[in-house]
């Protein structure tokens, strides 16, 4: 499956799991263009079959509720789950 890359300030390796019709996934990615951080995204409900899975037990391994978004800060080092202005602008800002 390829993610899809967001250049900007290196801020360790930062992966976004994302719905592509979720609202607050939206807002989470306009937060992290803004503050100007390189990540990586992906969009989960676009995928499907072996793919989907394959990401759905990547996002459970640091996020076992399965919610979206969820951000995953080196190689799960942290993890913000759902969107939360300040504590991503804490990890990232």
């Amino acid at each position: 499956m390829e993610m899809t890359h967001v250049e900007g300030k290196n801020k360790g390796k930062v992966i976004l799991y994302a719905l592509s019709t979720c609202v607050w996934c939206k807002k989470t990615k306009r937060l992290l263009n803004s503050l100007g951080v390189e990540y990586s995204y992906i969009d989960v409900d676009l995928l499907s079959g072996e793919d989907k899975e394959q990401v759905l037990d990547e996002v459970r391994k640091h996020n076992p509720a399965c919610t979206f978004p969820t951000i995953v800060i080196n190689d799960g080092e942290r993890c913000i789950k759902s969107f939360k202005e300040d504590e991503i602008k804490e990890a990232l800002g």
